[in-house]
């Protein structure tokens, strides 16, 4: 196997074992017994509505003005002009700031260590899926899509990549 292999097998593992160790999720499924999982966790308690929204946030519409890639959620005449003059017209710094999704804006969570690494997963997911939507929407153009900390917790990010 290639290395790249291997490191995709054990990113998937260690996935699978976030999900699966989630207290909530892992209660439910112990409840059940048998060979129940996350899937049939998400049948059993999830909202179709909210759903549909998760699918927005993982792999949104982006937008092009004036050379920059924005997440079309965030995309506001005004505010992209302060922006842009405050930048000093800069695109990778006016899409960096634009393009920003704040995990804690997303899903309530508690100041536990289950819940961070959760909220941690979560951002992660995100950044992989926008980095698969921007290459699949701009295949041509390169992006830096990172997670980065802050106080309030993970934000996902991104700009155009240098060419």
């Amino acid at each position: 196997m290639s290395d790249f292999t291997l490191s995709l097998k054990s990113q998937m593992e260690n996935s699978v074992d976030c999900l699966m160790g989630y207290s909530r999720i892992k209660s439910w499924v112990q409840g059940f017994g048998g060979s129940v999982d996350y899937v049939d966790y998400v049948k059993g308690n999830g909202d179709l509505a909210v759903l549909v929204a998760f699918s927005h946030i993982l792999f949104p519409r982006f937008i092009e003005v004036d050379d920059c890639i924005l997440w079309e959620r965030v995309y506001e005449e005004s505010n992209y002009a302060v922006w842009r003059q405050e930048l000093s017209g800069d695109k990778r710094k006016i899409e960096a700031t634009l393009n920003r999704l704040h995990i804690w804006g997303i899903v309530e969570s508690e100041e536990v260590d289950e819940d961070r690494k959760a909220v941690d997963f979560i951002a992660e997911c995100a950044a992989k899926a926008w980095r698969t939507a921007l290459t699949t929407d701009f295949p041509d153009r390169p992006f830096d899509v990172q997670v980065v900390d802050s106080p309030d917790g993970p934000v996902v990010t991104f700009c155009s990549g240098k060419q």
